[in-house]
Order: C-alpha cells, then sequence, then structure tokens
C-alpha cells in the first residue's frame, strides 16, 4: 500500500492543532510510561500500525520492556501491569470502542475513578482521543510505519 497524501502539508493548521492537543496532553501531569501503553494499546485496537511503531520505539527509548508491549494485546490475561495500568488500559480498550458499544461501562468508569482523580481521568480520556486521532489519520492515509526493517530497505 502507498501513502495517499500526507495530513500536515494539505491542512498544516488543523495538523498543528492535533500537535498542540498532543502536547498538552503529554504535559497533563500523567505519566509517559502510562502514556505510552495508552497509545501501543488503543493503536493495536484501531489496526494502527504507524501508530504501533512510533509508541513501541518511544516506550522502549524510555526503559519499557519487549514483554509488557507484547503483552499489551492481552493485558487482561496478563498479571505483569499495575492496577493503575490495568483500569487505563480498561479505559482505552472502553473509550476507543465506543462506537462499538455505544458506552463506558460504570464497571470501567469505577474503576477508573479508585485509581485517578478527577482531572486525571480528564487527561487520561483526552489522551485516549488524542491517539485516537492520530490513528484514524495515520490509518486513512495510509502512513506507512517507520520500523528498522524499513529504514533497512531504504537504505
Amino acid at each position: 500500500m502507498s501513502q495517499r497524501l500526507v495530513a500536515r502539508k494539505m491542512s498544516p493548521d488543523s495538523y498543528q492543532g492535533l500537535l498542540d492537543f498532543n502536547a498538552a496532553v503529554a504535559h497533563s501531569g500523567l505519566e509517559h510510561s502510562l502514556l505510552e501503553l495508552v497509545k501501543i494499546r488503543a493503536s493495536q485496537i484501531n489496526g494502527c500500525a504507524f501508530c504501533v511503531a512510533m509508541h513501541t520505539a518511544d516506550a522502549r527509548k524510555r526503559g519499557e520492556t519487549d514483554e509488557r508491549m507484547l503483552l499489551l494485546s492481552v493485558w487482561r490475561e496478563s498479571p505483569i501491569y499495575t492496577s493503575r495500568e490495568r483500569a487505563a488500559l480498561a479505559m482505552t480498550d472502553a473509550v476507543t470502542l465506543i462506537s462499538a458499544t455505544q458506552d463506558v461501562s460504570d464497571e470501567v468508569y469505577a474503576e477508573a475513578a479508585k485509581h485517578f482523580s478527577e482531572k486525571e481521568l480528564v487527561d487520561l480520556v483526552l489522551a485516549i482521543a488524542v491517539i485516537n486521532s492520530w490513528n484514524r489519520l495515520q490509518v486513512t492515509f495510509r502512513v506507512p510505519p517507520v520500523t528498522q526493517a524499513a529504514k533497512i530497505a531504504a537504505d
């Protein structure tokens, strides 16, 4: 598949707005390690190879283990995530799949509320919203992932 277009060139002001939104979420105070797990998980659900590749590389640079990243697709069955991370991942799944379920269940919300302040809950949902926006751009315009294999092939 070839890339359809470059969004930042076609609509630079709107694209900058998404970058600004992304930066605000990054500076919200939530742990960067948690934000990377959220980004990877939402990107897995949305089938966004570009974002999975980018955020696994970013998480690895910040010290995240390959094991924890590989097990994200089956996080419910894996005991290696903290209660706070599990609550964030459940919220990520619920918000990302909201069009299928039409809801974020009371159970998912209550569990998240145990581990996050009200401000943090808002920031978490905004983090989920921004990665879902990026996923939709990259998938729609078929932006290829930047991977080690792609870099080697380009050389």
